[in-house]
């Protein structure tokens, strides 16, 4: 479960419903289909769609449309799909990842597992462990169930030992007086939103439930989410979905004053009815939605796949430079490391960063360099903003980590019972997050060590990208001995260091506005599509959703475009 919801309204869960039916096959297929290089050379290829990009947005993308019997090839600039997303194994035992760790399991990723046929290979937390909170010189627990199912499970959530009822009368990381106040927000209402006003997540959750929660409880999910500053991302863009609970809640006739909790519960039921109507397929393995979960060896299980199942259809270490309007479609041209090749497609989805869009666009939408690198001065920004983060894994034995009882039942540190803890920028660590791998899943450390994934940097720490491998290392090592260690801990063992300059994109003041003139633009040039982690969700379910519903729109598209082509042909015009 999300405990970002739990905190914000003590007992719900809300990811969202889709439906997953597979994209159609095409009706018609046009003169497009099984034509490939089209000059003897072989330096220009024809297909139906071109995807750009081989992150797991583009990926998935790719795999849909190729079930779907689109003609399509997938281009990418590495020489890997996945994107961010890169694990490893040693010979000593260690399973650990570049870039993120885990996803929030949704019907998406169960099924696109099912469908490769590694949905054997899948694995899932234990739900009953919590995320933890460093504050004061000790770790708190955020309110989380014992892995009850249905309604169980939410009075597990709300009266159990470590449920909202414990964390609200006997937990130490709010004060009473935070707490009341958290309170009355939840139960009794708030003032409203100011009209008009794109609020940050810092004045959304202060106006709501008030200073002390944002600061204990949500600024540090910030940091570890988005390793984003709340006081510049939009609280509608980043987290429209928590958002939205304000406005189904003031939608009660009965609410008058906004109470939080109880537009929670109403969408707890719409999502029950959803969930409903659409169940996953029987033939699936068996997931709780939203909780943590991998692959055994990784989640580069899922792009790698991909990778095997398209073979030839991916163009790896093809770097996109142009794309421009032909007669019937497009045509985009690529360094590669056979020299120039160009591709004609009759549409064209680009998943590629934010940032290495508008010279590419140019040719084809002109407004795209004034969209992709546009002033924005009440955040002192130009165009979308991707800050610097370091992934850092290193290794401890277990006899290293305190010895101490946690609070709620979960045993010795040393066992790190949990999801991870995070760092509220107010303790003075400046590690984002710590992930302890090693409890998460099984199989990613010898019995003898605990495994931890570290992510520092972001938005508020730009001075990250002017620190030596062996600084960033450092600070890593002292941020875990300032919560976990002892003091003679030995020194950690380093895995991997993966420095991402420009890694997650900021949903902040003005991205809304932005993502609509890129809507209009993309609008006037049919079969090209402007996506990617910025506009459609940053999150690795997100991604993977995005592949099936954007594989729909691109067929749809193409079956459209097909027809008008035979019934031009046929009439002779």
């Amino acid at each position: 479960m999300k405990f970002t919801e739990i905190l914000l309204f003590s007992l719900l869960r809300f990811p969202t419903s889709q439906a997953f039916a597979p994209p159609a096959q095409n009706a018609v297929r046009s003169h497009w289909t099984g034509l490939a290089a089209a000059n003897g050379d072989g330096s220009t290829e024809e297909v139906e769609c071109l995807v750009v990009g081989g992150g797991i947005s583009g990926s998935t993308l790719a795999h849909n449309l190729n079930r779907a019997g689109v003609n399509m090839i997938l281009a990418e600039a590495r020489d890997y799909l996945g994107g961010n997303v890169k694990s490893h194994k040693t010979e000593d035992g260690f399973v650990w990842e570049e870039g993120p760790n885990s996803f929030a399991t949704q019907p998406s990723i169960v099924r696109i597992a099912y469908e490769l046929g590694i949905d054997d290979q899948l694995v899932f937390a234990d739900e009953s462990l919590p995320p933890w909170v460093n504050h004061n010189g000790k770790l708190h627990p955020l309110p989380k169930g014992q892995g009850g199912k249905g309604p169980k499970g939410q009075l597990e959530l709300v009266f159990g030992p470590n449920g909202v009822m414990k964390f609200a009368l006997a937990g130490e990381l709010l004060s009473w007086p935070g707490r009341i106040r958290a309170g009355i927000g939840a139960f009794l209402g708030h003032m409203p939103a100011p009209e008009g006003k794109d609020e940050t997540i810092r004045e959304w959750v202060t106006r709501i439930l008030g200073e002390e929660v944002f600061l204990r409880c949500i600024d540090p999910f910030v940091s570890g989410v988005y390793a984003g500053n709340p006081e510049t991302l939009s609280m509608k863009a980043a987290l429209a979905k928590i958002a939205r609970i304000e406005d189904i809640s003031y939608s009660l006739e009965w609410n008058k004053f906004g109470a939080i909790f109880y537009g929670g519960l109403a969408r707890q039921i719409e999502l029950t009815k959803e969930r409903k109507a659409d169940p996953p397929d029987a033939a699936w393995p068996e997931f709780e939605y939203g909780n943590p979960g991998s692959f055994r060896e990784g989640l580069s299980t899922l792009p790698n796949a991909i990778a095997k199942e398209l073979k030839d259809k991916i163009k790896l270490e093809w770097k996109i430079t142009k794309i421009e309007k032909s007669t019937d479609g497009y045509i985009a041209t690529f360094d590669t490391p056979t020299g120039t090749k160009t591709v004609r497609a009759k549409s064209i989805v680009s998943t590629v960063p934010a940032h290495s869009l508008a010279d590419v666009l140019q040719p084809v939408m002109p407004k795209s360099k004034d969209i992709f690198e546009k002033a924005r001065p009440e955040i002192d920004r130009i165009g979308i903003y991707h800050p610097p983060v370091a992934a850092v894994t290193v290794a401890y034995p277990k006899a290293s980590f305190k010895d101490v009882e946690l609070p709620n039942g979960f045993g010795n540190l040393q066992d790190l019972p949990g999801f991870g803890s995070l760092n509220p920028r107010t303790e003075g660590v400046r590690t984002l997050g710590t992930l302890w791998s090693s409890s998460l899943f099984p199989g990613r450390a010898p019995p003898d060590y605990n495994l931890l994934l570290n992510y520092i940097g972001g938005s508020r720490d730009v001075g990250l990208a002017d620190l030596s491998e062996e600084e960033i290392i450092a600070e890593v090592d002292k941020g875990c001995r300032q919560v976990l260690l002892k003091d003679d801990a030995p020194g950690p063992k380093v895995l991997g260091l993966k420095i991402w300059p420009t890694a997650i994109p900021q949903y902040e003041l003005g991205h809304l506005p932005l993502l609509k003139e890129l809507e209009a633009a993309e609008a006037e040039l049919p079969g090209l599509w402007v996506c990617g982690n910025y506009r459609t969700g940053v999150a690795f379910p997100d991604c993977v959703t995005f592949g099936y519903e954007h594989a729909k729109t691109v067929n749809k598209f193409l079956e459209t475009a097909n027809v008008e082509s035979k019934v031009t042909a046929e009439v002779g015009i």
